[in-house]
């Protein structure tokens, strides 16, 4: 196995240096070191040493095998021939990415030990060849820049160099020349759009471009190179204004709350997120231990994020499709593609990082792995580091997970149980409704108007959900029923945003209550809506339902792919395999029901040059129920409770959420017992100035108060971004302070009150904890 120094080893014993050329060690490295790199880069890519005999790497070795001998075979090597293969014009830019990209998996297999293709010598020429026909005909160092600029910067440079690393003693001083200059010309530096120099790169397009100026460096034997790439992470050109080790507050990046954001408005942690992860991985572990090794200290802020903003979406290894914007719509990269790619991203990073965090890395990721579904997808680099975990008795396996967390800088929220995960995406004038473009995501029209992500198994949004699921139907959506034209932009990719200023919730151990002020995207349709997460149960309320478009408006309780029996009940429903649905208050008498089997294509979603579905129909039988409201409804309301994996007994009997209020002033429940681990909750959205249950809100806010153990701890956010300072009484005494938010002032008495200063905290949680026994009792 390679062995990398620590990402922040000698950090207490030597001066940070952010170095900014090629003096010092790096401009002294001998021939060994480029050498030495070259052989590491060689080992992530083809997860060399490692024993092909042994049968846990049948599958990826098999794999590879079979997509290089089908490509191999389609490879056009006639005289005079003007394309490699015929589905791949060299005509476009996309066509040209492709067929390096195909060329890569071709020199991949050739470096294989255990493939057919193995040490293949013919196959080098062909692979060789093809490089020298796309440098003649189609990427080269005086071409101009047409159509999307990804192929020319990222796309295509990425997987030429790849080629040049699996095949580097065989090019000749020539070739290897004239290849680094058409990577000079498109991507030299990972700081700038080549096709636009003014824009500054961020995110994950940054830490794409730091990898691959860091493999020309390799290739190329420049220092200056392997310099630039690692110091474009840390952005040293701009004073670190887009380092990728920086915490932000607007824009692309990391934020404080664990939030990731990229394309300046959309919550990306799942695609984005999980590209520029990948890229900072083998970057870090590239440059470890060398000459140009990362000694940012700021590096933390990335290992930080591996439990602060990835680890709560990994649902048994897969990503959760709320925070994977298009990329929901592309076949070949569905959730358990994203996951696999994470996990292994962190498994990367943990063989760098300290002690402490390589540590907890390795646990999440045994979890994850033995879990899910990783080892069926994984190739051999991530296969070898994911056996290590697994066989390693010293590395406990982390359990699944519980806790609520609320990502106000992108309107998400993530409620975590060991049996179950909710997921809900929500939007706003910060924070796009959806993204499209680029042929991608075509139906994604209520993607960010509440819709909801229940997950029991590691099937549902799998198995061709985005192309059969009735788009104008998401789970947990308010929505008209006009018919829409396909979500497209203009060029490029489109980030479309709400009306509405109000989107997010407050949470308190391990609680929480979300909530969105729906103001529907070309309709008239505006909606209150809330969500309440207990330990069994998530409480959806919708009040102020209104209309004037004349047509029906339908809530959407659920709509399940491949689901069991429906039963029905006074009150409730249940869907074998899913849980139950209880109605309160008699709400379930307007329930609507269809079962059906919708069939379409992957194709019908996404066309996108290189990430097109097929054509060929796919089909999945569903279960919708839903509310119609009816045309120009006035004041509509619903409610509902979902029970993840509850039986249709204890569905028929839950009673152990109150809903205290569901009008557009306010909106609040009660909860007690198991759905709460003990103790009571009040959870409340105030629209507006008011009281429910006792407790009294003097403006727009959200509250959590729990009671348990002799204490309450009171929760206290501000979705809409628009209260300075909210005083909420909690209608019960409480005799001391035990800790408050800095932002809270607490009067105690009878009738005991907080002060929350809600200014300048972005949706931020406030808390107090305050003692309600006698003096001296906690």
């Amino acid at each position: 196995m390679i062995t990398r120094r620590s990402l922040l080893g000698g950090l207490a014993a030597a001066p940070v240096l952010l170095h900014t050329g090629t003096a010092g060690a790096a401009g002294l490295a001998a021939g060994t070191e480029f050498a030495a790199l070259r052989a590491k880069a060689f080992g992530l890519l083809t997860g060399v040493p490692f024993d092909p005999a042994d049968p846990a790497f049948a599958a990826p070795l098999a794999r590879l095998d079979a997509s290089a001998s089908a490509l191999h075979a389609a490879l056009d090597r006639t005289a005079g021939r003007t394309v490699l293969w015929a589905d791949q014009p060299l005509t476009g830019i996309a066509g040209t990415a492709g067929s390096y990209q195909r060329l890569r998996t071709l020199a991949l297999a050739r470096a294989t030990p255990g493939t057919s293709w193995y040490g293949r010598p013919d196959l080098a020429t062909d692979v060789l060849a093809g490089l020298d026909l796309l440098y003649d005909r189609a990427y080269n160092e005086t071409k101009r820049e047409t159509g999307n600029w990804w192929f020319w910067e990222i796309g295509a440079p990425r997987a030429l160099l790849d080629t040049c690393v699996l095949l580097h003693d065989l090019l000749s001083p020539e070739q290897r020349a004239a290849w680094l200059r058409a990577v000079d010309r498109f991507c030299p530096n990972p700081d700038r759009r080549t096709n636009l120099p003014t824009l500054a790169e961020t995110g994950a397009n940054r830490a794409d471009k730091a990898l691959i100026v860091a493999l020309r460096g390799v290739v190329g034997e420049s220092a200056e190179k392997l310099a630039l790439a690692r110091d474009g992470l840390s952005d040293v050109r701009d004073a670190g204004r887009n380092s990728l080790f920086r915490l932000v507050g607007s824009g692309d990046g990391f934020y404080a709350d664990g939030s990731f954001v990229q394309h300046g408005v959309v919550a990306y942690t799942g695609s984005y997120g999980v590209v520029l992860l990948q890229s900072l991985s083998s970057t870090l572990g590239l440059l470890g231990g060398s000459s140009w090794e990362v000694r940012d200290p700021a590096v933390a802020v990335v290992l930080d994020a591996v439990e602060r903003t990835y680890a709560p979406w990994l649902h048994d290894g897969l990503m959760m499709d709320a925070v994977r914007g298009r990329a929901v719509s592309r076949q070949a990269g569905r959730d358990h593609h994203a996951g696999r790619d994470a996990v292994d991203a962190i498994l990367q990073l943990a063989a760098g990082a300290p002690a402490a965090y390589a540590g907890r890395f390795r646990e999440l990721a045994k979890g994850w792995v033995s879990r899910g579904r990783f080892v069926e997808l994984a190739g051999i680099p991530a296969i070898a580091r994911a056996r290590a975990v697994l066989a390693d008795p010293t590395v406990a396996t982390a359990p699944r997970p519980s806790g609520h967390h609320v990502f106000a800088a992108m309107d998400r929220v993530v409620h975590r149980r060991p049996e179950w995960s909710f997921a809900l995406s929500l939007s706003s004038t910060r924070i796009a409704m959806y993204e499209c473009g680029n042929g991608e995501n075509y139906r994604a029209w209520y993607q960010g108007d509440g819709a909801t992500y229940l997950y029991t198994d590691l099937d549902h949004y799998s198995a061709d959900y985005w192309p059969t699921v009735d788009s104008y139907r998401l789970a947990g959506t308010t929505v008209d029923t006009r018919r829409r034209d396909p979500a497209v932009s203009v060029s490029g990719t489109g980030a479309f945003r709400a009306r509405n200023a109000w989107a997010g919730g407050t949470t308190v151990d391990g609680y929480g209550v979300a909530s969105l002020d729906l103001m529907a995207a070309g309709s008239t349709l505006v909606a209150r809506k809330s969500w309440v997460c207990l330990d069994d149960a998530v409480v959806c309320l919708g009040a102020g339902i209104s209309s004037t478009d004349g047509r029906p408006v339908e809530t959407v309780v659920d709509n399940r792919g491949g689901a069991g029996a429906l039963t029905r009940g006074t009150g409730w429903a249940h869907l074998a395999g899913v849980g139950g649905y209880a109605f309160p208050a008699g709400e379930g008498g307007g329930l609507r029901t269809l079962r059906e089997v919708r069939t379409d294509s992957w194709r019908a979603i996404n066309d996108g040059a290189d990430t097109g579905g097929s054509a060929d129909p796919v089909s999945r039988e569903y279960v919708t129920l839903w509310f119609d409201h009816g045309p120009d409804p006035a004041d509509a309301s619903y409610a509902y409770i979902l029970l993840p994996g509850a039986t249709p007994e204890q569905t028929a009997a839950y009673d152990r959420a109150e809903i205290l209020a569901n009008t557009a002033s306010v909106q609040a429940v009660t909860a007690h017992g198991r759905s709460v681990g003990g103790g009571k909750l009040f959870a409340a959205v105030f629209w507006a100035a008011g009281e429910a249950g006792g407790v009294t809100a003097d403006a727009p806010c959200t509250v959590l108060v729990r009671q348990a153990a002799g204490r309450i701890r009171v929760a206290v956010a501000d979705p809409g971004r628009s209260t300075a300072t909210v005083t909420v009484r909690l209608g019960r005494p409480a005799h001391r302070v035990v800790t408050a938010d800095p932002a809270v002032s607490v009067d105690l008495g009878e009738n005991a009150a907080i002060t929350v200063t809600l200014s300048g905290s972005r949706g931020r949680t406030h808390t107090a904890d305050l003692a309600i026994g006698g003096k001296g009792q906690a």
